[in-house]
Protein backbone atom coordinates (compact mmCIF):
# COMPACT_ATOMS: atom_id res chain seq x y z
CA UNK A 1 0.00 0.00 0.00
CA UNK A 2 1.12 3.55 -0.70
CA UNK A 3 1.96 5.81 2.22
CA UNK A 4 -0.07 9.02 2.07
CA UNK A 5 0.59 12.17 4.10
CA UNK A 6 -2.84 13.65 4.92
CA UNK A 7 -3.34 17.42 5.19
CA UNK A 8 -2.41 18.69 8.64
CA UNK A 9 -3.45 22.35 8.56
CA UNK A 10 -6.56 22.33 6.35
CA UNK A 11 -9.23 24.28 8.18
CA UNK A 12 -6.58 26.35 9.96
CA UNK A 13 -4.20 27.86 7.42
CA UNK A 14 -6.59 27.47 4.51
CA UNK A 15 -10.16 26.20 3.97
CA UNK A 16 -10.78 22.47 4.38
CA UNK A 17 -13.79 22.51 2.07
CA UNK A 18 -12.60 21.76 -1.50
CA UNK A 19 -14.99 24.16 -3.23
CA UNK A 20 -14.26 27.00 -0.84
CA UNK A 21 -10.52 26.38 -1.13
CA UNK A 22 -10.56 26.26 -4.93
CA UNK A 23 -12.63 29.45 -5.07
CA UNK A 24 -10.34 31.28 -2.62
CA UNK A 25 -7.16 30.32 -4.46
CA UNK A 26 -8.63 31.34 -7.81
CA UNK A 27 -9.68 34.69 -6.37
CA UNK A 28 -6.13 35.30 -5.16
CA UNK A 29 -4.71 34.34 -8.55
CA UNK A 30 -7.18 36.51 -10.49
CA UNK A 31 -6.33 39.51 -8.32
CA UNK A 32 -2.58 39.07 -8.70
CA UNK A 33 -0.55 41.19 -11.09
CA UNK A 34 0.05 39.28 -14.33
CA UNK A 35 3.78 39.24 -15.05
CA UNK A 36 5.50 38.12 -18.24
CA UNK A 37 8.33 36.49 -16.33
CA UNK A 38 9.18 32.82 -16.88
CA UNK A 39 10.65 31.74 -13.55
CA UNK A 40 12.89 28.80 -12.79
CA UNK A 41 12.44 29.39 -9.06
CA UNK A 42 10.08 31.17 -6.69
CA UNK A 43 10.21 32.36 -3.09
CA UNK A 44 6.74 32.43 -1.53
CA UNK A 45 5.35 33.00 2.00
CA UNK A 46 3.59 30.31 4.02
CA UNK A 47 1.28 31.90 6.57
CA UNK A 48 -2.47 31.44 6.70
CA UNK A 49 -4.02 32.49 3.42
CA UNK A 50 -5.83 35.40 5.05
CA UNK A 51 -2.41 36.87 5.85
CA UNK A 52 -0.13 35.86 2.96
CA UNK A 53 -2.31 34.27 0.28
CA UNK A 54 -2.35 37.37 -1.91
CA UNK A 55 1.44 37.68 -1.75
CA UNK A 56 1.92 34.00 -2.61
CA UNK A 57 -0.48 34.37 -5.52
CA UNK A 58 1.70 37.06 -7.07
CA UNK A 59 4.41 34.40 -7.47
CA UNK A 60 2.17 31.59 -8.66
CA UNK A 61 0.48 33.86 -11.20
CA UNK A 62 3.81 34.07 -13.06
CA UNK A 63 3.46 30.39 -13.98
CA UNK A 64 0.39 30.91 -16.16
CA UNK A 65 2.18 30.78 -19.53
CA UNK A 66 4.74 28.10 -18.63
CA UNK A 67 2.52 25.82 -16.54
CA UNK A 68 2.06 23.14 -19.25
CA UNK A 69 5.80 22.44 -19.40
CA UNK A 70 6.36 22.16 -15.62
CA UNK A 71 6.22 18.52 -14.64
CA UNK A 72 8.15 18.51 -11.36
CA UNK A 73 8.21 20.89 -8.39
CA UNK A 74 11.13 20.85 -5.95
CA UNK A 75 9.65 22.38 -2.79
CA UNK A 76 11.79 23.41 0.18
CA UNK A 77 10.59 24.92 3.44
CA UNK A 78 11.87 25.26 7.00
CA UNK A 79 10.93 22.89 9.78
CA UNK A 80 8.82 24.56 12.48
CA UNK A 81 7.97 21.69 14.85
CA UNK A 82 10.64 19.00 14.56
CA UNK A 83 14.38 19.72 14.68
CA UNK A 84 16.38 17.86 12.05
CA UNK A 85 19.94 17.92 10.82
CA UNK A 86 19.99 18.40 7.08
CA UNK A 87 17.15 18.18 4.58
CA UNK A 88 14.37 15.70 5.33
CA UNK A 89 12.46 13.69 2.76
CA UNK A 90 9.09 12.30 3.80
CA UNK A 91 8.43 8.59 4.17
CA UNK A 92 5.49 8.82 1.80
CA UNK A 93 4.44 8.30 -1.80
CA UNK A 94 1.95 11.17 -2.02
CA UNK A 95 0.62 14.24 -0.21
CA UNK A 96 -3.13 14.79 0.02
CA UNK A 97 -4.91 18.15 0.14
CA UNK A 98 -8.63 18.98 -0.07
CA UNK A 99 -8.04 19.49 -3.81
CA UNK A 100 -6.71 15.98 -4.36
CA UNK A 101 -3.54 13.91 -4.31
CA UNK A 102 -0.04 15.03 -5.31
CA UNK A 103 2.29 12.16 -6.18
CA UNK A 104 5.88 12.41 -5.04
CA UNK A 105 8.77 12.12 -7.48
CA UNK A 106 10.31 8.84 -6.40
CA UNK A 107 13.12 9.03 -8.98
CA UNK A 108 14.16 12.46 -7.70
CA UNK A 109 13.98 11.27 -4.09
CA UNK A 110 16.22 8.33 -4.95
CA UNK A 111 18.63 10.63 -6.81
CA UNK A 112 19.43 12.62 -3.66
CA UNK A 113 19.00 9.96 -0.98
CA UNK A 114 22.72 9.12 -1.01
CA UNK A 115 23.78 12.66 -0.08
CA UNK A 116 24.92 12.83 3.57
CA UNK A 117 22.78 15.89 4.34
CA UNK A 118 19.58 14.18 3.11
CA UNK A 119 17.58 12.14 5.62
CA UNK A 120 14.13 10.57 5.77
CA UNK A 121 11.77 11.79 8.49
CA UNK A 122 8.02 11.31 8.49
CA UNK A 123 7.95 13.25 11.79
CA UNK A 124 9.43 16.36 10.19
CA UNK A 125 6.68 16.38 7.57
CA UNK A 126 3.69 15.21 9.59
CA UNK A 127 2.59 18.61 10.92
CA UNK A 128 4.78 20.93 8.83
CA UNK A 129 2.73 23.73 7.27
CA UNK A 130 5.46 25.50 5.26
CA UNK A 131 5.24 22.93 2.47
CA UNK A 132 1.58 22.00 2.74
CA UNK A 133 0.16 25.49 2.22
CA UNK A 134 1.89 25.74 -1.18
CA UNK A 135 0.17 22.66 -2.58
CA UNK A 136 -3.32 24.08 -3.27
CA UNK A 137 -1.72 26.91 -5.24
CA UNK A 138 0.42 24.48 -7.22
CA UNK A 139 -2.58 22.23 -7.83
CA UNK A 140 -4.52 25.24 -9.10
CA UNK A 141 -1.93 26.48 -11.59
CA UNK A 142 -0.15 23.33 -12.82
CA UNK A 143 -2.07 20.75 -14.85
CA UNK A 144 0.16 17.77 -14.01
CA UNK A 145 3.21 17.57 -11.78
CA UNK A 146 5.08 15.45 -9.27
CA UNK A 147 6.53 16.81 -6.06
CA UNK A 148 9.90 16.59 -4.33
CA UNK A 149 9.26 17.98 -0.82
CA UNK A 150 12.15 18.76 1.52
CA UNK A 151 11.83 20.01 5.09
CA UNK A 152 15.02 21.93 5.79
CA UNK A 153 16.51 21.94 9.26
CA UNK A 154 20.08 22.64 10.34
CA UNK A 155 22.09 22.79 7.13
CA UNK A 156 24.46 25.05 5.24
CA UNK A 157 23.69 27.00 2.10
CA UNK A 158 26.12 24.82 0.17
CA UNK A 159 24.39 21.66 1.39
CA UNK A 160 21.06 22.99 0.16
CA UNK A 161 22.60 24.09 -3.14
CA UNK A 162 24.11 20.62 -3.65
CA UNK A 163 20.68 19.05 -3.33
CA UNK A 164 19.17 21.60 -5.71
CA UNK A 165 21.92 20.93 -8.23
CA UNK A 166 21.17 17.21 -8.22
CA UNK A 167 17.53 17.80 -9.22
CA UNK A 168 17.88 21.11 -11.10
CA UNK A 169 16.70 19.65 -14.38
CA UNK A 170 15.51 21.83 -17.22
CA UNK A 171 12.35 23.73 -18.06
CA UNK A 172 10.26 20.87 -16.66
CA UNK A 173 11.49 21.52 -13.10
CA UNK A 174 10.35 24.41 -10.90
CA UNK A 175 12.04 25.22 -7.59
CA UNK A 176 9.86 26.73 -4.85
CA UNK A 177 11.26 28.05 -1.58
CA UNK A 178 8.70 28.60 1.18
CA UNK A 179 9.59 31.34 3.66
CA UNK A 180 8.18 34.25 5.61
CA UNK A 181 10.39 37.22 6.52
CA UNK A 182 10.70 39.00 9.89
CA UNK A 183 8.55 37.86 12.81
CA UNK A 184 6.70 39.90 15.43
CA UNK A 185 8.37 43.27 14.99
CA UNK A 186 6.45 46.54 15.17
CA UNK A 187 5.14 47.56 11.76
CA UNK A 188 7.73 50.24 10.96
CA UNK A 189 10.64 48.12 12.22
CA UNK A 190 9.43 45.19 10.12
CA UNK A 191 9.37 47.36 7.02
CA UNK A 192 13.00 48.33 7.58
CA UNK A 193 14.12 44.77 8.34
CA UNK A 194 12.24 43.23 5.43
CA UNK A 195 13.51 45.93 3.11
CA UNK A 196 17.08 44.97 4.02
CA UNK A 197 16.36 41.26 3.49
CA UNK A 198 14.71 41.98 0.15
CA UNK A 199 17.74 44.00 -0.92
CA UNK A 200 20.05 41.12 0.06
CA UNK A 201 18.02 38.64 -1.99
CA UNK A 202 17.85 40.93 -5.02
CA UNK A 203 21.63 41.36 -4.86
CA UNK A 204 22.10 37.58 -4.36
CA UNK A 205 23.81 38.19 -1.02
CA UNK A 206 23.81 35.35 1.48
CA UNK A 207 23.61 34.03 4.13
CA UNK A 208 20.05 35.08 4.89
CA UNK A 209 19.80 34.72 8.67
CA UNK A 210 16.90 33.12 10.48
CA UNK A 211 16.09 36.47 12.08
CA UNK A 212 15.60 37.78 8.54
CA UNK A 213 13.52 34.88 7.24
CA UNK A 214 12.38 31.62 8.81
CA UNK A 215 13.37 29.92 5.58
CA UNK A 216 16.73 31.65 5.51
CA UNK A 217 18.68 28.43 4.97
CA UNK A 218 16.81 27.27 1.83
CA UNK A 219 16.81 30.86 0.52
CA UNK A 220 20.57 30.99 0.99
CA UNK A 221 20.94 27.69 -0.85
CA UNK A 222 18.83 29.01 -3.72
CA UNK A 223 21.02 32.11 -3.89
CA UNK A 224 24.12 29.90 -4.26
CA UNK A 225 22.38 27.96 -7.04
CA UNK A 226 21.09 31.14 -8.67
CA UNK A 227 24.60 32.51 -8.95
CA UNK A 228 25.82 29.26 -10.47
CA UNK A 229 23.00 29.16 -13.00
CA UNK A 230 22.96 32.91 -13.71
CA UNK A 231 19.44 33.53 -12.47
CA UNK A 232 18.12 37.03 -11.86
CA UNK A 233 15.76 37.68 -8.92
CA UNK A 234 12.68 39.89 -9.27
CA UNK A 235 10.59 41.23 -6.39
CA UNK A 236 6.90 40.60 -7.04
CA UNK A 237 5.32 41.70 -3.77
CA UNK A 238 6.45 42.84 -0.32
CA UNK A 239 3.99 43.35 2.53
CA UNK A 240 3.36 42.22 6.07
CA UNK A 241 0.46 41.04 8.18
CA UNK A 242 -0.29 44.63 9.15
CA UNK A 243 -1.09 45.35 5.51
CA UNK A 244 -3.27 42.26 5.08
CA UNK A 245 -4.90 41.85 8.49
CA UNK A 246 -4.88 45.42 9.83
CA UNK A 247 -3.02 44.73 13.10
CA UNK A 248 0.12 46.86 13.25
CA UNK A 249 1.45 46.23 16.76
CA UNK A 250 3.55 43.21 15.85
CA UNK A 251 3.63 41.82 12.33
CA UNK A 252 5.12 39.09 10.16
CA UNK A 253 6.75 39.98 6.85
CA UNK A 254 5.92 38.36 3.52
CA UNK A 255 7.55 38.65 0.11
CA UNK A 256 7.34 36.92 -3.25
CA UNK A 257 10.24 36.62 -5.69
CA UNK A 258 10.72 35.07 -9.12
CA UNK A 259 14.14 33.95 -10.36
CA UNK A 260 14.55 33.94 -14.14
CA UNK A 261 17.45 33.20 -16.47
CA UNK A 262 19.55 36.33 -16.91
CA UNK A 263 19.14 37.98 -20.29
Amino acid sequence: MSAIRPPAVAGMFYPADPRQLAHEVQDFLKSAHQSKLEPKALIVPHAGYIYSGAIAASAYATLKDIAPRIRRVVLLGPTHRVAVRGLALPDADAFDTPLGRVMLDRDAMDAIAHLPQVISSSEAHAMEHSLEVQLPFLQSVLPDFTLLPLAVGMATADEVAEVLEAVWGGAETLVVISSDLSHYLPYAAAQVADGKTTDDILKLHQPIGHEQACGGTPISGLIVAARRHHLEPHLLDLRNSGDTSGSYKTVVGYAAFAFTPAV
